[in-house]
């Protein structure tokens, strides 16, 4: 495998610094809400986890079509990267989520259109993940994954907007919500720096694991071909 870039290897160093003053920030800095308590500061890497999560499947989606009028399965191996990045980041936000809510619900799991929504954009993924398997031929197998990247992020439109379609007791924290959700809160602007520091931190973190995935995928790309060679 070709030495790891300098500049990756800078940025793997920023986004660790990043993310420990992040850690500190929410913990030591951002105050405790009045109501909720310690809980409260899940928050701050719950939505940051959901923003990257979702900026994966685009990105997937928007790789998959570049594949589509490029033919070059380098697209495709980076539409690959953001799918997993984006079920890796979802998952974490729909546990967070669930944490967050045992002691505001008073139950891990509820009905609530926003959940349902995101377990099954999580769901559709992770599908794409298994059928991909099936399909031996790199091109079909490319082009298929393409097509389910852009049809797939269908779900993810519908599962950001869900606490603002349907009634849900799922807070919308930013941008007016529902005053009856279980869960809302204001945020001080101490809160606000800290929340929006989580977001630019957690978007750092994914595209610092985007390069470094793409950087595996060539390399597994490598061994494919020279395991081809060896057969032939």
């Amino acid at each position: 495998m070709p030495p790891k870039p300098q500049a990756l290897k800078i940025l793997d160093i920023v986004t660790l610094i990043l993310f420990l003053i992040a850690v500190w920030m929410v913990f030591f800095y951002a105050p405790l809400e009045a109501v909720m308590g310690q809980v409260q500061r899940v928050f701050y890497f719950h939505v940051a986890a959901g923003w990257v999560g979702f900026l994966g499947f685009l990105l997937a989606a928007i790789f998959g079509g570049i594949y589509l009028r490029t033919g070059d399965l380098k697209w495709d191996r980076r539409s690959l990267a953001g799918v997993e990045l984006g079920l890796v980041f979802s998952f974490i936000n729909i546990v967070s989520g669930s944490i967050w809510a045992r002691p505001i619900w008073n139950t891990w799991w509820t009905w609530d259109p926003r959940l349902v929504t995101a377990t099954i954009m999580e769901l559709v993924y992770a599908a794409y993940l298994m059928l991909r398997q099936g399909i031996e031929n790199p091109v079909r197998r490319a082009r298929f994954g393409a097509v389910y990247a852009i049809l797939g992020f269908v779900s993810v439109p519908i599962s950001f907007l869900s606490i603002r379609i349907w009634r849900t007791i799922h807070p919308v924290v930013i941008g007016s919500g529902d005053p009856e959700a279980v869960g809302g809160f204001n945020m001080t602007p101490t809160m606000k720096v800290v929340f929006f520091f989580s977001l630019f931190v957690f978007t750092v973190l994914f595209f610092d694991l985007l390069w470094n995935r793409i950087r595996l995928g060539e390399f597994q790309h490598k061994i494919e071909q020279l395991k081809m060679k060896v057969m032939m």
